[in-house]
């Protein structure tokens, strides 16, 4: 439970609790028409996100890529997560569904970084080229108004 001096004082950054907030970008991205190697290769699916987070202005701090195998040693998909310094990307592949999720997270505590994200989620999107697509757009935190916006298409 939190306290009226919680919200006005928080004792570890001196900045107020009602300040915390975040943009959550969400998708689900089927068909997509991109090269199936960028579903299949991790270190192809790495180069691309981080070039693309870099270039949309955002800072990664750590990552991780891991690719799937089928019990014969083929390829069979990849996860990834980049830390970011705002907060974090995660990318799942499916190849044989052409499917793709994507979580775009940043934190506008210190600076407003919806822009930047939505940039990145948008390039993301392009590049994969879906047929059909579920996108969500979720506001967070304390002082967000419980604000979802959501879009099908295709």
């Amino acid at each position: 439970m939190l306290f009226e001096k919680d919200l006005h004082d928080n004792f570890f950054t001196g900045f107020p609790l009602l300040f915390m907030n975040g943009t959550h970008l969400i998708a689900d991205c089927e068909g997509c028409s991109c090269d199936i190697q960028l579903l299949l290769d991790a270190e192809r699916l790495r180069n691309w996100a981080v070039h693309e987070t870099k270039s949309a202005g955002l800072t990664i701090v750590g990552e991780k890529f891991h690719a799937f195998r089928t019990p014969e040693g083929t390829a069979a998909g990849v996860t990834c997560a980049l830390l970011l310094a705002e907060s974090h990307v995660a990318i799942h592949t499916w190849p044989e569904r052409r499917a793709v999720t994507l979580d775009v997270y940043v934190c506008n505590y210190s600076g407003e970084n919806t822009a930047k994200a939505q940039q990145l989620f948008d390039a993301l999107i392009a590049v994969l080229s879906p047929a059909r697509v579920n996108t969500h757009h979720i506001r967070r935190g304390l002082n967000a108004a419980s604000l979802v916006q959501s879009a099908n298409v295709g």
